[in-house]
C-alpha cells in the first residue's frame, strides 16, 4: 500500500497548513462532495454555486472525497480536482487553509482541521 502524503501549502494565507495523504480502501468518507456535469457552464452564465461550504471544520483522521463530473476542472482549496476525477484524502495533521474555491459564491474556502 502506498500513501502519498502531500503538505498542503501555496496559495494559503495560512501560516500553518496541514497534511493530507490518499485515503486507501473503500471505507465512507467523513465529507463527501459533487460537482454536477455544467457546473462550468452555470459559473460562465453568472449562475453562482454553492457545492460546498465556505468553511470547513474536520478533525485528524476524518476523511473527504470530492467527485468531479463537470467536463472542466475546479480549484477547492488546497485541492484541484480534474474533470471526470475523484480526489479522497485522510486530513493526517492539524492546521488551516484559505484559498480559491471555483464552486462556492464568495471564491474562496477555508479548511480548518483540529485535533492530533
Amino acid at each position: 500500500m502506498l500513501l502519498v502524503v502531500i503538505a498542503v501549502v501555496g496559495c494559503s494565507s495560512s501560516s500553518q497548513p496541514f497534511d493530507v495523504a490518499e485515503v486507501a480502501g473503500s471505507s465512507t468518507p467523513d465529507f463527501e462532495f459533487e460537482i454536477p456535469a455544467g457546473a462550468g457552464l452555470a459559473l460562465d452564465a453568472g449562475n453562482p454555486l454553492e457545492i460546498l461550504p465556505a468553511e470547513l471544520r474536520a478533525e485528524v483522521g476524518q476523511s473527504i472525497e470530492i467527485v468531479n463530473v463537470d467536463d472542466r476542472g475546479h480549484l477547492i482549496g488546497p485541492w484541484f480536482v480534474g474533470a471526470g476525477e475523484t480526489l479522497r484524502q485522510e486530513f493526517t495533521s492539524p492546521g488551516e487553509f484559505i484559498g480559491t474555491c471555483t464552486v462556492h459564491p464568495s471564491g474562496e474556502i477555508r479548511v480548518i482541521v483540529e485535533g492530533g
